[in-house]
């Protein structure tokens, strides 16, 4: 698989629009795949390794539901199968954390944090998710938080994003 590499940190333009007009051309640019997802429930860094996993796999078998690779990594990392549903996890106005995966192609490298100083003022504080933003966004129940606690919830995202694929 291609290397991930990922940045978190404040969003520079506030504007939606704006932002992924700026990411499309700092995408075209550096040659290669980003996307932009809401930080505060982005649980951890296996949580969108193994989305952009899943999603580059889906493309090379010809599985993919979505056109374009950014937003089929937007899918799994929802633990979503429809588009329209995963969009929850991408950026909007009340984002104040961007989680920026970025997918180098070919021999291209991952960029230094400074290439991307126009669409993110990088904290590197990592993934610091808001529980209760999580447990709304993937649906986990009350039940779920009972019988397997509340730090289990890294992993039932990350079974969500797992079970994507058998919701066909």
């Amino acid at each position: 698989m291609d290397e991930v590499c990922l940045f978190f940190g404040r969003p520079l333009i506030k504007d939606k629009g704006e932002f992924i007009s700026a990411q499309k051309d700092l995408q075209a640019k550096l040659g290669c795949v980003i996307q932009a997802l809401d930080a505060s429930v982005v649980v951890s860094k296996r949580h969108l390794t193994f989305a952009a996993e899943k999603a580059l796999s889906a493309f090379f078998d010809g599985r993919n539901v979505a056109r374009d690779i950014g937003v089929e990594i937007l899918r799994y990392a929802s633990g979503q199968r429809q588009i329209e549903r995963a969009l929850i996890m991408g950026i909007s106005k009340s984002t104040k954390r961007v989680a920026l995966m970025v997918i180098p192609k070919g021999s291209h490298p991952c960029p230094k944090a400074e290439e991307l100083s126009g669409l993110l003022e990088i904290d590197d504080l990592g993934p610091s998710f808001d529980p209760q933003a999580v447990k709304e966004t993937f649906g986990i129940t009350a039940e779920e938080i009972w019988a397997a606690g509340e730090e289990k919830i890294p992993e039932l995202v990350i079974e969500r994003v797992a079970l994507v694929d058998t919701y066909r």
